[in-house]
């Protein structure tokens, strides 16, 4: 049977296999700090409408909750820097959703892992995860030293940016933890100084209820007024802080086909969404990011980019 060594290295190999760009490891235990810093967030009402935010908080900061027995957490990173970019007079689009949703695709390479490790190292316990459960992802990815959390609140890691979906394993399997590294911001404020709605309160704070993608795309009722024309022309999501931050000059396209950006998102003018039917919208855009705003919210995101 392997040992707890042999399983770290194993997981990492087999992730790398499988396209993921870094794997890390952490201890599963309860996250007292970060609990602290979320009732915080919380309690000032950050979330916004977001109330979802509100549910399983004791699970959200201690994994052996939602995994019996559970040992590790796996952190891992797929980069989703796109080749191809919308032109710059067209309504924006956050880059993560030009192309298939990650749920699916990174679920996908989760479970592939999962059947190759136990292939490997015989049957375990654990759950995949890709944004989809109360796990606070980039504190997980941080204490496994996959990056730090940035000034806007992004996990940011040297060798790649930002631009990447991060994913969990929580398993009972025995593994070698790895540690934190250190914070690389600096004196730099450059992704507070461009948010237009000033989401970002104070370093490493965001406001959600003024993010721009909380509007676009987590806010299911009318827009407030005084927001409109304070997008700078981002229909769905925004990548603002991210496109201002300087370790995104190491970011490369990604490799993974399904990721690519999707004609209609590529190509489309401000005309063309204006005039865009819901049969070619839910047709053109089926197994897109987009879909989370539909249709209607869609159209409602274009009324306020002016």
């Amino acid at each position: 049977m392997p040992q707890p060594d042999q399983h770290s290295l194993i997981i990492k190999n087999t992730a790398c296999e499988l396209g993921f760009d870094y794997c890390g490891i952490s201890k599963a235990e309860f996250m007292e700090e970060e609990a602290r810093q979320l009732e915080n967030w919380l309690n000032r009402g950050m979330h916004g409408k977001m109330k979802y935010m509100e549910n399983h908080f004791d699970k959200r900061t201690n994994p052996t909750l939602l995994v019996e027995g559970a040992k590790s957490v796996i952190s891992l990173l797929y980069n989703y820097y796109p080749e191809k970019k919308q032109r710059a007079d067209a309504p924006q689009i956050s880059k993560y959703a030009y192309g298939e949703d990650y749920h699916f695709v990174i679920k996908d390479k989760l479970k592939e892992l999962v059947f190759r490790l136990q292939e490997q190292i015989g049957n375990f316990h654990g759950r995949v995860f890709v944004d989809s459960a109360p796990v606070l992802e980039k504190a997980w990815a941080k204490r496994s030293g996959l990056g730090w959390i940035g000034k806007h609140s992004n996990l940011i890691n040297r060798s790649m940016g930002s631009f990447f979906f991060i994913a969990e394993i929580i398993c009972d399997l025995e593994c070698v933890p790895d540690g934190p590294i250190k914070d690389y911001c600096g004196t730099c404020t450059r992704c507070i100084d461009a948010c237009p709605t000033d989401a970002i309160v104070q370093p490493y704070v965001v406001d959600g209820s003024k993010c721009i993608s909380y509007f676009t795309i987590e806010l299911r009722e009318e827009i407030p007024q005084e927001m409109k024309g304070k997008f700078e022309n981002w229909m769905f999501g925004c990548d603002i802080c991210q496109d201002v931050c300087p370790w995104n000059r190491f970011s490369r396209p990604t490799k993974e086909e399904r990721f690519n950006a999707n004609d209609v998102i590529l190509n489309n003018s401000e005309k063309d969404w204006q005039e865009l039917s819901e049969e070619v919208f839910n047709l053109s855009l089926k197994k897109s990011p987009l879909q989370r705003s539909g249709f209607e919210g869609i159209k409602r995101n274009l009324f306020f980019l002016k």
